[in-house]
Parts: C-alpha cells; structure tokens; sequence
C-alpha cells in the first residue's frame, strides 16, 4: 500500500508541475528562459527574438512576436497562456 500511495504522490507531483506553466515575459526573458518554457521557439528563434528586443525596444504585446523572422501565429496561439509582454524597456 505504501508504495501505491508513494507511485501517486510521484505521479500527481509530475502532473502539477506540468499543469503549471511558467509565464515569460517577453521584455525581460533571457533567450535561455525563452527558450526552455516557450513551445516551438528553440535557442535561435529565442535569440532572435532577444536581438529584435535590443534593436527595436521592447514589445507592447505579445502579438508583436509576429515581427520575429520565424515567429508565426501558432507560435503564438500554442503559448497564450505562458507569453506576457511586460513594460517595455
């Protein structure tokens, strides 16, 4: 019984964290954290939205990734939940 209750603690510890997104903000993440909690965006999509940042200034949305070469609208729609574009810098 003990090792039942142990297998789902495990499993229902394994579940929540995946359940429970971490949010990037867009202004601020480094191209690391966009790339590791952003899906679909690997290490050059985040260094390139990282590079638009320092060249153009910050986002006012979110939906101003789509000036990002490969950043499309699925990108977008599959991290609605995790993008935040906070003030920009």
């Amino acid at each position: 019984m003990d090792r039942l209750r142990i297998f789902m603690l495990a499993t229902l510890m394994s579940f929540s964290s995946w359940c429970l997104a971490e949010t990037v903000d867009i202004n601020s993440a480094d191209a690391q954290t966009i790339a590791k909690y952003v899906k679909g965006v690997g290490p050059s999509k985040a260094e390139a939205i990282v590079a638009y940042r320092q060249s153009h200034g910050g986002f006012e949305d979110v939906s101003d990734l789509i000036r990002v070469k490969g950043i499309g609208e699925r990108i977008l729609t599959v991290n609605k939940d995790v993008l935040v574009a906070g003030e920009p810098r």
